[in-house]
């Protein structure tokens, strides 16, 4: 018997309440385990949350890709040493100089509202949080679910090039090279599959993907990678062909809704329309392919695992106390 429509409404909030519940309650189990807390900043600096949500907010209505750059930066960060905002830090044979974090984006958001905060609430708010944050607030405004995340972290005092290779994903890596990288961190093959779903937003550098086809002088396409869907390949062969060179142009990483938060990267995952290789895998292999399906027809099911998941990501190796420090400038340790 079909539902009336009153009644569809009401299974829908229900199911929407029951979401934000669980949300809720795995990310205070969490954070009490990581040492954070959701009133860190209540009494030293009541503003903090306010004034990187504007900041970002504010740096987003310029510039649509900012929100992507925003959670890729998240991600270099947290990968490597730990969510201490390590990949911040200037300096020769620093993480931001190494040539896998040049394309990385957004730095001029997190110092803006640092500028803001110090002016406010003079060394008390940390890069790290501030970090975080931003790219929690990016998420929502893209039209992705608004999340509750724990804060406390401490700025770290190493950032080395060094360390960048070993613990990013490369986008030509296998699952079972991913599987190893992610369970490093803490991080599940649950939360592998849900977190690739970052690649709903944001855009890419031809020299990412190129190697998954090739395209002679009279515009001929040879698939090397038979995962990847032919139309879609020649459609980025065309794009990246128009540029000087394969490093220097961009593409969507999502063709149909590049600039929302939404399920469709699982979409274009079922299409064979995945940007990298190390998307396309999800759906081909049998240990995530179910999870790709689910997220795929369902959004509410991708949105409510993107909330623990996300939680585990921005608190991989926080620094409590004296682990680190607040910096003056994001750009450089105190």
């Amino acid at each position: 018997m079909e539902k009336k429509p009153g009644v569809v409404w009401q299974d829908l909030l229900r199911n929407s309440l029951l979401t934000i519940l669980v949300i809720l309650i795995f990310t205070r189990t969490a954070a009490s385990a990581t040492g954070l807390s959701f009133d860190f900043y209540a009494a030293s600096c009541p503003s903090a949350e306010f004034v990187v949500k504007n900041a970002v907010r504010s740096a987003s209505f310029s510039d649509s890709t900012i929100p992507g750059k925003l959670l890729r930066l998240l991600f270099h960060d947290c990968m490597v040493e730990g969510c201490d905002a390590s990949v911040l830090l200037e300096g020769n044979a620093t993480e931001r100089s190494d040539p896998a974090n040049r394309s990385v984006g957004g730095f001029s958001v997190i110092s803006s509202a640092k500028t803001v905060l110090e002016i406010l609430c003079p060394q008390t708010v940390s890069c790290a949080d501030i970090l975080a944050l931003a790219a929690r607030d990016a998420i929502e405004l893209a039209g992705g679910p608004s999340l509750g995340i724990p804060t406390g972290r401490r700025d770290g005092r190493v950032s080395s090039a060094l360390n960048v290779r070993p613990n990013m994903v490369d986008t030509s890596f296998t699952m079972d090279e991913m599987i190893n990288l992610f369970s490093s961190k803490g991080l599940s093959l649950d939360d592998l599959v849900t977190l690739s779903g970052a690649h709903t937003i944001g855009q890419a550098h031809c020299s990412a993907f190129s190697g998954r086809f090739r395209a002679d002088s009279t515009g001929n396409l040879t698939l090397i990678d038979a995962s990847l869907d032919g139309t879609y390949a020649a459609e980025l062969a065309r794009r990246c062909s128009a540029g000087a060179s394969t490093a220097s142009v961009t593409v969507n990483n999502d063709p149909e809704t590049s600039a929302v938060f939404d399920n469709q990267y699982y979409r274009n995952l079922l299409a064979s329309r995945g940007l990298f290789q190390s998307d396309s895998v999800l759906f081909n292999d049998e240990r995530t392919k179910s999870q790709v399906q689910d997220f795929a027809n369902n959004q509410d099911s991708f949105f409510q695992s993107w909330g623990q998941s996300f939680l585990k990501l921005s608190s991989i190796g926080v620094k409590m106390g004296g682990e680190g420090e607040v910096r003056k400038l994001c750009s450089e340790t105190n």
